[in-house]
């Protein structure tokens, strides 16, 4: 058995592993204490394009986790690395809120309807028929199909609410065209997180709650990866996936000790 080696950075999800339905998960403070402290590099992740890295700080910060806006990576900031490398300087008509057209704005991309290189769909909870029908006619006019997450639905205290991938999958249906997520499950954002810190998959670990994104994306990511139980996935549900975590945990607080 390969020698495993010590973790020497961190990933984690946010909903579901830090908070819950906008209350901090018990452990969750004392954990991010512990990373700053110990100098380790770390992200805290999520798919939600909705906000900015400042915005998700301050949100952070009112239940009492205090993460750096430099400590926050999102499926918006992802996505706009990933279109500053393959197609620098481009133009895009974006379908999102200040999360996404902030990101794509400081790549260098000019936002605009005419004759886009991209349409990009993010999180936002203003979807309008008129805006998808837009996007649905650039993209048969040519424009290529980027969506930030593929999400179906998103939690809110009332219950789901749909996201990024099922308006994705509408507009598949009416132009044929599949877009490429960027967000996790795709393993090409926690390497652009890795990127970002300067670190290394081998050495790095990935905590989330979800098997079918945060796990998923970390194991083809190369990383060590741990289950927490205090979001959607369930230690029963565990066994339905044709892989594994290399440790499930009751929550964030038992993953102090490792840091």
């Amino acid at each position: 058995m390969t020698e495993q080696r010590p973790i020497e950075s961190w990933l984690t999800d946010m909903d579901g592993v830090l908070m819950h339905e906008g209350v901090p998960v018990p452990g969750a403070d004392t954990f991010i204490g512990k990373l700053r402290d110990s100098g380790k590099p770390f992200l805290v992740l999520t798919n939600n394009s909705i906000y900015t890295a400042r915005d998700l700080h301050v949100r952070l910060s009112r239940i009492g986790l205090e993460v750096p806006v430099e400590n926050i990576w999102t499926s918006a900031l992802a996505t706009a690395k990933f279109l500053d490398n393959q197609h620098p300087g481009g133009t895009a008509y974006v379908i999102g809120e200040a999360g996404l057209t902030t990101a794509m704005h400081e790549a260098g991309y000019v936002l605009t309807d005419s004759d886009p290189d991209f349409v990009i769909l993010g999180e936002t909870r203003t979807y309008s028929f008129e805006a998808l029908t837009k996007a649905i006619r650039l993209i048969n006019n040519g424009a290529r199909f980027i969506a930030t997450n593929p999400d179906n639905t998103g939690p809110s205290p009332e219950g789901a609410l749909p996201a990024t991938g099922s308006v994705a999958a509408l507009i598949t249906k009416a132009t044929g065209k599949e877009p490429y997520f960027v967000g996790k499950p795709n393993p090409l954002m926690m390497r652009s997180a890795l990127n970002t810190l300067g670190a290394h998959s081998e050495t790095s670990a990935m905590i989330g709650d979800r098997m079918d994104t945060d796990v998923l994306a970390g194991l083809e990511a190369g990383m060590e990866t741990f289950l927490v139980l205090t979001g959607l996935t369930r230690k029963e549900d565990v066994h339905h996936y044709p892989y594994r975590p290399t440790r499930i945990v009751d929550s964030i607080a038992d993953l102090v000790e490792l840091i």
